[in-house]
């Protein structure tokens, strides 16, 4: 947000956007796992809940609720606590309404402490100014449970008590097929699990203008489709798009785009394509904020790519395009994820799963022959 500092306000949704990445990049940290507690410049789940109290007591505009979702059928119930910060004065003006969604898998510690540092930005010195025009729904911890377990030393866990994928689970092109493996394990049914029900019924009551999720494993910037490389977003495409240059020019120098598939393998099931289609948001992106490999390179083999002829229009339209396929098959991202590499991943981390927790570090590892699959 410093960086903003002296810049004229062009569109107040550019602006909401760059801030947002902007402060998510700041709080980045490097997660080293070498023994079987957190380390100690990560919170753990109590403390990130202490963290959001706190807050109450000090930024009037800021309330924290907790939500229930019980589930008889599988003998648990799954409790978020999600935060609204919205300017007392606002009334019945006309506001941007952002919904955010971290933490939905477990291993991804850096989403949650994001969520958790931005919202003190937004309750700091200059929420006068952001909140003139826009609200704020969080959701910091959305895997709560699942992350008690990472916080213990289970490093690469990334599903749920139920070895469900919540970013698989969701009713937009769901697919049930067991071939995409555990770590991406769509559950029996869409919405099978206590975890998205709850989702669906907050982000659907509060109507968002504009949805982010938010993940780590590299660095990219997507917007709808994430489940083929068919179809491309039909509302909103350009604007979209006008967004993402903005925040890549200023912070990210990073792949942008429509997100989607290579043949062979999808993401069906996205809360970012379900949030895009059924509730009609105008805005909706997905963010993956931390790369534990070499920025540099990541970065010029993306300027590289940009170079080409008609590459604009291919990003536009589909990131999985036969042109970037090399990008993404050596920086991985489970959004655009090459066919290729995606058995080869899954069998890495199951191997992986087994070693001994100093070299569980699947949050951070770069990409090559030997690495995990990235999130979100």
């Amino acid at each position: 947000p410093a960086a903003l500092a002296g810049r004229p306000i062009v569109r107040m949704k550019h602006v909401l956007v760059v801030v947002a990445l902007g402060t998510a990049i700041a709080a980045k940290v490097r997660l080293q796992p070498a023994s079987e507690s957190l380390p100690p410049f990560y919170h753990t789940s109590e403390e990130l809940r202490e963290e959001l109290q706190h807050l109450v007591s000090t930024c009037p505009e800021l309330t924290l609720k907790t939500h229930w979702a019980p589930n008889a059928s599988f003998g648990r119930s799954v409790q978020l606590d999600v935060i609204s910060i919205k300017a007392k004065d606002a009334g019945a003006k006309k506001l941007n309404k952002v919904f955010m969604l971290f933490g939905e898998h477990a291993r991804e510690l850096i989403s949650a402490e994001s969520g958790l540092h931005f919202a003190k930005t937004l309750c700091g010195e200059r929420k006068e100014a952001i909140l003139r025009g826009n609200e704020f729904m969080m959701v910091i911890n959305a895997n709560p449970e699942s992350r008690s377990r990472v916080e213990k030393g289970e490093w690469c866990l990334r599903v749920n008590p139920n070895g469900v994928d919540l970013n698989r689970n969701w009713d937009e092109h769901w697919e049930g097929d067991a071939s995409f493996g555990k770590d991406t394990n769509p559950g029996e049914t869409p919405f099978s699990e206590p975890e998205t029900q709850l989702l669906k019924q907050l982000v659907s009551a509060y109507r968002p203008t504009t949805f982010f999720t938010i993940h780590s494993g590299t660095l990219g910037m997507y917007m709808p489709w994430a489940f083929d490389m068919q179809h491309l977003a039909d509302r909103n495409q350009q604007s979209m798009m006008e967004i993402l240059k903005k925040v890549d020019e200023d912070h990210c120098q990073c792949p942008f785009g429509a997100a989607g598939k290579e043949v062979g393998y999808s993401c069906p099931g996205t809360c970012l394509d379900w949030v895009f289609d059924q509730l009609k948001t105008p805005y909706c992106f997905a963010y993956e904020i931390y790369y534990g490999g070499s920025l540099s390179q990541l970065r010029d083999r993306w300027q590289d790519k940009l170079q080409w002829p008609g590459a604009s229009l291919l990003q536009e339209q589909n990131l999985a395009h036969e042109h970037f396929k090399d990008l993404f098959a050596h920086f991985l991202s489970s959004f655009i994820q090459v066919a290729s590499q995606a058995e080869q991943a899954l069998q890495e981390l199951n191997e992986l799963q087994g070693a001994p927790s100093s070299v569980q570090d699947c949050s951070i590892r770069p990409p090559s022959s030997t690495r995990i699959p990235r999130s979100p």
